[in-house]
């Protein structure tokens, strides 16, 4: 759990290398609770501040009705861009959310995990381009890391990565799909669609991006 939190804190790093990154770190234990901050921008669907397991993080609660929630962050990439975050969602019967994070914007790239067809995937587009097997635990915190790298011309790497609590970070990304001619640009969000009617939390939000001088 997160040690001596204090509150909403956005840190911004420029780190000397040939493409400045920026981090930022969404921490939102003194936000009050209900509708988030302005630095949270809601594209879709019902985002809130809500207590969980003893801290405050980002929630996208079941509506009146089934939307693909989402919900963007920091600033606005302009190359290279990573998030990682820690989600909480649970399911009902038979039925199961599915839960994600994204780089660069609405049509950027999209990893989710898709507990009905029991799959971790890479989207662009609301096109499945990847996928591998993936057992979802109800329930239980979940870490989700995607990263979109650009590399020599107009090559990208896009790399995604799941794995529980309390293990250890795989020594490498279950999903990699090369790119050609991506943009780049856009913020990172998180994403949601409560299937289950239950809500879906996010916490320790980071996110790194090349952004726009």
């Amino acid at each position: 759990m997160k040690k001596c939190l204090l509150g909403l804190f956005w840190a911004v790093v420029s780190l000397s290398s040939a493409q400045e990154l920026k981090k930022f770190e969404v921490k939102a234990d003194e936000w009050p609770e209900g509708a988030p901050p302005a630095e949270v921008f809601i594209v879709d669907g019902r985002v809130e501040v809500t207590a969980k397991d003893g801290n405050k993080a980002l929630v996208i609660h079941p509506g009146t009705e089934l939307v693909d929630a989402s919900a963007q962050l920091a600033v606005s990439a302009a190359g290279s861009a990573s998030i990682e975050a820690r989600v909480f969602a649970s399911k009902r019967g038979r039925s199961a959310p599915r839960f994600g994070i994204s780089v660069h914007g609405m049509s950027g790239w999209r990893l989710y995990v898709t507990p009905a067809k029991k799959q971790l995937e890479l989207v662009k587009a609301d096109q499945v381009v990847a996928s591998v097997p993936f057992t979802w635990k109800s329930e239980a915190w979940l870490n989700l890391k995607l990263e979109a790298q650009k590399g020599e011309g107009d090559a990208w790497s896009i790399t995604g990565t799941a794995w529980a609590e309390g293990e250890a970070v795989p020594s490498a990304p279950q999903l990699k799909q090369e790119d050609k001619g991506l943009k780049g640009q856009g913020k990172c969000a998180v994403w949601g669609t409560p299937f289950s009617g239950t809500p879906i939390y996010f916490d320790d939000i980071r996110i790194a991006v090349q952004a726009a001088e």
